[in-house]
C-alpha cells in the first residue's frame, strides 16, 4: 500500500510539473536562437549581432552602443541575439523581433542588408536600421554608417611614421569581404601611409569572414611573415595585435576602444556608438527622424583614435615617433572633431590607383556615392571605389 501511494504521489508532482511549466513563459527558438520579448510599457529596441556582445571589437562596441540607450533614453527596454549569421538564416530573427513587437531593430553587418529590407515590408510599424550597407525605403528601414575612413587615415599616417622610423617599408592590411567599405578604408589607410612614408607600400589578404580569430591570426601571421612590419585588421577582433606581440612588430586594431591592450598595439581606430543609437531612437520615439542614408563624420564624437582621445596616453609605440608627426595627427584630428576635415577630404584629388591611373584628378573629392558603390551598382557613383590606391600591391578580387 505504502508502494501504491507512494506512486500516485509521483504522479500528481508530475501533473503538476506539467502544468506549472505550461503556464510559465515559453522562451520562443528560431533555427537555434532565443527571441527575446518586449516589455509592453516602454519603448523596445532589440539588436542583431554577428558575433558575440564580448568580442572585444565590432560586436562588442555595437552592444556597449545597445546598453547607452537603455541608460540614456528614458522608458527604453533593450534586448540582442549574437551571433548570427549572414543572409536568409537572419531573415528569420528579423521578422520574429518584429512579430515580438521590437519598435526599432538593429542589424550591425552588411550582409544583414538585404533580409532586413524584406521583413522591413512586412512590418512597417517598426523601424528597422542596417550598419554599413547602401538600401533605405526612407520610409521604416534606414541605412547607419560614420567616417570611418578619417580614423584609418590618421592611423595610416602613424603606421607609415612607424615603418619608416624602424627602417621599414611594408605595412600589411587583413580586409574582410570585396565591399566598397573594406577597399575606401584600405585606401584610407594607404593614403595616410604614403603621408608620412612615401616609400611604403601595403600588401592585403581576403580574410572572407567578419569575425573568426582563427582565421584572423592566420592573416596576420601570413603578412608579418611576408615582410610587413605594420598590419591593420577589418575584422572584428584584436587577433593582429595578439600576432604583433609574438612575432616582434606592430598591430593596429579596430572598432573599440578595448581591443588595443598589448604592447606591439599601435592603435585602434574605434567606433563610439551610443550617442548616434540614442540620437536615432529619441528621433523616432518623437516622431521626427526619417530612415535614410544616415553618414555621420567626427564632429559627432562618435569615432576614435586610440591614445589620442581625451583622457587617453600615447601608446609606447606611437610616444618615441617624430613629435612632427605626433602633432600632425594631433592637429587634423582637432579639425575632425570641428567638422573641417572630412572623409571628402581624405579622398580630395589628385590620386593614383595602383596602377597609375589617375581616378580623381586635382581639385576633385568624392561624394558619398563614390565611397559607398561599385559601379555595376547602377547608382551613379563619378569617382566609384573600386580600386586599390597608390602603394597597395594587391590586386583586386573578381
Amino acid at each position: 500500500m505504502k508502494s501504491k501511494g507512494l506512486w500516485r504521489l509521483i504522479a500528481v508532482m508530475l501533473v503538476l510539473a506539467v502544468v506549472f511549466t505550461s503556464c510559465g513563459p515559453q522562451k520562443e527558438m528560431v533555427g537555434g536562437f532565443e527571441i527575446p520579448t518586449v516589455d509592453k510599457d516602454k519603448f523596445n529596441v532589440a539588436m542583431v549581432l554577428i558575433g558575440p556582445h564580448d568580442d572585444g571589437g565590432w560586436s562588442q562596441a555595437h552592444y556597449e552602443g545597445l546598453l547607452y540607450i537603455e541608460e540614456n533614453v528614458p522608458n527604453t527596454h533593450v534586448a540582442y541575439v549574437e551571433n548570427v549569421p549572414e543572409g536568409a538564416d537572419s531573415e528569420q530573427i528579423f521578422r520574429s523581433l518584429a512579430r515580438k513587437g521590437f519598435d526599432l531593430i538593429l542589424g550591425t553587418s552588411f550582409g544583414f542588408m538585404d533580409p532586413m529590407e524584406i521583413v522591413a515590408t512586412e512590418f512597417p510599424d517598426s523601424y528597422f536600421i542596417h550598419l554599413t550597407g547602401i538600401k533605405s525605403n526612407t520610409t521604416n528601414f534606414g541605412n547607419l554608417m560614420g567616417a570611418m575612413e578619417n580614423m584609418k587615415y590618421l592611423a595610416g599616417m602613424l603606421a607609415g611614421a612607424r615603418a619608416k622610423q624602424d627602417g621599414e617599408t611594408k605595412l600589411g592590411y587583413m580586409a574582410t569581404f570585396p565591399i566598397p567599405e573594406e577597399l575606401r578604408l584600405g585606401n584610407a589607410i594607404a593614403l595616410g601611409m604614403k603621408k608620412t612614408c612615401p616609400e611604403c607600400t601595403m600588401d592585403v589578404r581576403w580574410l572572407n569572414t567578419w569575425h573568426d580569430p582563427i582565421i584572423e591570426k592566420e592573416a596576420a601571421a601570413s603578412l608579418f611573415d611576408a615582410g610587413a612590419y605594420v598590419v591593420f585588421t577589418g575584422a572584428d577582433t584584436p587577433a593582429v595585435a595578439d600576432v604583433a606581440q609574438e612575432k616582434g612588430k606592430w598591430g593596429v586594431t579596430y572598432d573599440w576602444y578595448g581591443s588595443c591592450k598589448v604592447e606591439r598595439c599601435l592603435t585602434a581606430p574605434y567606433w563610439v556608438w551610443g550617442p548616434e543609437y540614442a540620437r536615432i531612437t529619441e528621433g523616432i520615439i518623437a516622431g521626427t527622424y526619417v530612415p535614410g542614408w544616415d553618414y555621420f563624420d567626427a564632429e559627432t564624437g562618435a569615432l576614435g583614435l586610440f591614445g589620442f582621445m581625451e583622457g587617453q596616453e600615447l601608446t609606447t609605440g606611437v610616444k618615441d615617433l617624430d613629435p612632427a608627426v605626433i602633432q600632425e595627427v594631433r592637429d587634423l584630428l582637432a579639425k575632425m572633431e570641428k567638422g573641417e576635415f572630412t572623409r571628402f577630404d581624405v579622398f580630395s584629388g589628385p590620386i593614383n590607383d595602383s596602377k597609375g591611373n589617375v581616378v580623381v584628378p586635382a581639385g576633385e573629392k568624392l561624394e558619398q556615392i563614390d565611397l559607398d558603390a561599385f559601379p555595376e551598382y547602377g547608382l551613379g557613383c563619378k569617382y566609384c571605389m573600386k580600386w586599390w590606391a597608390e602603394g597597395i600591391t594587391a590586386e583586386l578580387p573578381e
